[in-house]
């Protein structure tokens, strides 16, 4: 597995374990690279709950409960539908923290409004409130998919660190 982000998982581990928090992700264009990183770490099962592969947009409705309404008003690769992803993977889960990527991984599936390498992140906390959402859209540009796939990893482990949380976590 790539080394910068099997380095990026264990720091996100060891950051976690220290804070005594347990993660999850709800990946879509990564296809579980983000939990894959995570998992090829011993002892990843002291902060790993679980994660979620919801390629399709009937995964997204099913197994974290977004709303179809959300996905057809404002599409797949969304604010919404990545902040709706990631509050799913909370209700879905045990984890104090979870993460949620939605994008255009390519070589096809852009738009002029949403180009190949658009990706769309979000962070949900258990116990916050869930309208102070943390999302974030990225244009990673045309690097190929498995470039964009990476970085779009390396973006979500950062936002399973602790600090990156704002919730006064060490």
């Amino acid at each position: 597995m790539d080394p910068e982000l099997l380095a990026a998982a264990a720091r996100v581990l060891d950051a976690n374990r220290a804070a005594g928090r347990t993660v999850a992700a709800a990946e879509s264009c990564t296809g579980g690279l983000v939990m894959a990183a995570l998992t090829e770490i011993a002892g990843a099962s002291e902060v790993v709950d679980r994660g979620f592969v919801t390629y399709s947009n009937e995964a997204k409705m099913e197994a974290i409960g977004v709303n179809q309404d959300i996905l057809e008003t404002f599409g797949a690769v969304s604010i919404a539908v990545a902040w709706a992803m990631a509050q799913g993977a909370l209700k879905h889960s045990r984890a104090d923290v979870a993460v949620a990527i939605t994008g255009i991984a390519g070589p096809g599936g852009g738009t002029d409004k949403k180009p190949v390498g658009t990706v769309v992140f979000a962070r949900a906390v258990r116990g916050h409130d869930p309208e102070a959402m943390v999302a974030d859209i990225r244009h990673f540009g045309d690097l190929g998919r498995s470039e964009i796939r990476r970085q779009a990893a390396l973006v979500a482990l950062e936002l399973l660190m602790p600090e990156s949380a704002g919730d006064g976590t060490p």
